[in-house]
């Protein structure tokens, strides 16, 4: 059994072909599809973040609005950059949205991505501390976001509160308890993966990552992954983490489908990203015999227990529903995973 869900880029444009033209369209119909998945059997629905761009960026609202709207399925994030984010701010916040959705928030964070704009974070009111890269600011970030969930007090109450406080130093509310073991680290390359492991955070590995060892991309994921899972052990956690990777996949099921996606096979591509070599993950897209054949021989993907299906949601909510009936239903039981 493998957990399915989606990863929307939440892009909007006014293009006429586009059907998200505003933002609205985009997180109206993130809601939309959300309930759709959770209809047709899929375990999660995850938003990537990104800031001064045409996409998703602030992810609170709508995961509390997707929170309200299900009942089963994961909600969550690919990723959070942690670079632009004040972790006490976003401590109530994550509890809010968990709580709403009765603890089914399943949380990406990481350093980030190459953003629009120069060192977009500095907008935000951050800077790197003397002798620190913003890659340092943004673990930084997310190491003192996990020791806030872990729910301790901290700071010393008022002797004159405006309301009865309880005994003790004081920690942010609302509290959601059990968040702190659904928190994933998204992660470029072996080295953070193995730092997020010892964190006791979840992995995420996505259809990039630093092309280490110039193997086939899935092999070099496959690896990162073990790598992680040794890790993990070693730091002698009680639970058993979790892995998701993502990936365009498409089974071609109709002429709408082939005109879309049906170009034939693609192949890893190398290219450098932030001055690092990485190399980008090949898309899937065949009939459903022939994408099961391709699927098999995936490395990452038998590693992983959970997959996230990047979906072309300028599209709208109904295609997109088609994409992930079509791999749900004509692709993932002959694999094993439903």
């Amino acid at each position: 059994m493998k957990k399915i869900g989606f990863l929307s880029f939440g892009h909007w444009s006014a293009a006429s072909q586009s059907a998200t033209r505003s933002a609205s369209d985009v997180l109206l119909q993130s809601i939309d599809l959300a309930v759709a998945a959770e209809e047709l059997g899929a375990d999660g629905a995850y938003f990537r973040v990104h800031h001064f761009a045409q996409q998703l960026a602030s992810p609170f609202p709508l995961l509390a609005a997707v929170g309200a709207r299900t009942r089963r399925i994961e909600i969550g994030t690919g990723v959070i950059d942690m670079r632009y984010e004040n972790p006490f701010y976003m401590i109530e916040d994550a509890g809010a949205a968990d709580l709403i959705s009765r603890g089914r928030l399943q949380l990406g964070i990481s350093r980030g991505s190459p953003e629009q704009v120069i060192d977009g974070w500095r907008y935000f009111g951050f800077a790197p501390a003397e002798g620190e890269s913003d890659a340092d600011m943004g673990r930084r970030h997310a190491e003192v976001f996990l020791e806030l969930l872990e729910g301790r007090g901290f700071a010393q109450p008022n002797p004159n509160p405006m309301f009865p406080n309880p005994p003790g130093l004081l920690r942010l509310e609302p509290h959601s308890e059990g968040l702190r073991e659904r928190i994933w680290w998204g992660s470029g390359a072996n080295a953070t993966a193995i730092w997020a492991a010892r964190m006791g955070m979840n992995l995420q590995s996505s259809t990039l990552k630093a092309d280490e060892t110039g193997e086939p991309f899935h092999v070099q994921q496959a690896k990162q992954i073990r790598a992680y899972r040794e890790a993990w052990k070693e730091a002698g956690h009680k639970r058993e983490p979790r892995v998701s990777v993502s990936r365009s996949i498409f089974a071609l099921m109709n002429d709408q489908d082939r005109a879309y996606f049906g170009r034939g096979d693609s192949s890893d591509q190398v290219g450098i990203i932030d001055k690092m070599r990485a190399i980008f993950g090949r898309s899937y897209a065949a009939e459903p015999d022939v994408l099961i054949d391709q699927l098999r021989a995936d490395e990452a993907i038998a590693e992983a227990d959970t997959l996230l299906l990047t979906v072309p949601n300028q599209l709208g909510v109904d295609y997109n529903a088609h994409v992930l009936e079509a791999i749900l239903t004509h692709v993932a039981p002959a694999l094993g995973w439903r």
